[in-house]
């Protein structure tokens, strides 16, 4: 058998790989972190970035929290040729350049997650809090003209990548990218449309947090997943909703990972 050449192909497929598996991992953290809330085992309720600071206290944290930002920005340069050369075929129709454009902002939104990831390393310790990312976006975007308008549109956009991932997990859309055996799929399959339904869920949460900072004209009430979860466990029965959510998160971070074995990664370079 002639030895095969590593080729510019074989370097994005293992990007994307690894990608897929350090969102896997950063969900994994916070589904547990949030079950831990919900038991009240833990503090509180922690989004991404508060998932990635938990990483430095287990043993070899820098090294671990090393590879999954370097994990992070493979996933951003997929997402990023996802867009541009439409590797999924999603085409230039209104709906397919909607995809598209999510995905962008997927690529801008996990460099972003990287680069927390990688300050966490330099400095050793937090850098200010889960939460204060999307409120300092939403601080900046209200400075602009139109502020208010263009944060209720990012909540707007948020809540229909919140619908679109229910859709997906209840149709099982994600198949149609899968090679996965019959026998993985018997459980795989039930775990990777809930984890979807429930991001989508959290999705619709921080979307809704959006546009309540817009009408209030209010960076304070924007937040991302830490802010989501914080809500949840607030409401009538928050101790359930919170569990129920953490298993869902998890789910998706199980869905990931089986996205980083499994999923079929065809990069036109």
């Amino acid at each position: 058998m002639a030895n095969h050449t590593p080729t510019h192909r074989d370097a994005v497929k293992l990007f994307a790989r690894m990608g897929y598996a350090s969102r896997g991992v950063v969900y994994l953290l916070v589904g547990g972190l949030a079950a831990l809330a919900a038991l009240g085992q833990g503090g509180q309720t922690e989004g991404s970035r508060g998932a990635l600071e938990s990483v430095l206290t287990a043993p070899f944290g820098k090294i671990m929290l090393g590879i999954i930002a370097l994990g992070l920005v493979g996933y951003a340069v997929w997402r990023t040729l996802q867009a541009l050369q439409d590797t999924d075929r999603h085409g230039n129709g209104p709906k397919g350049l909607t995809i598209r454009g999510g995905l962008l902002v997927s690529a801008v939104t996990h460099t972003l997650l990287a680069y927390f990831a990688a300050k966490l390393i330099v400095r050793l310790g937090a850098s200010g809090g889960s939460g204060s990312g999307s409120q300092d976006a939403v601080s900046w975007l209200m400075q602009q003209p139109l502020g208010r308008w263009l944060v209720a549109a990012v909540g707007a956009a948020l809540i229909g990548a919140g619908v679109a991932h229910a859709i997906k997990g209840w149709k099982a859309k994600f198949d149609r990218h899968f090679s996965m055996p019959a026998h993985v799929q018997r459980w795989a399959y039930p775990v990777c449309r809930f984890g979807l339904a429930v991001r989508g869920l959290v999705f619709a949460i921080v979307g809704s947090l959006f546009i309540i900072a817009a009408y209030q004209f209010n960076p304070s009430q924007a937040g991302g997943t830490a802010e989501a979860l914080s809500t949840l466990r607030h409401q009538a029965f928050g101790q359930w909703l919170l569990a129920f959510v953490a298993i869902g998160l998890f789910a998706f971070g199980v869905y990931s990972l089986l996205t980083a074995f499994y999923r079929r990664i065809n990069p036109s370079l």
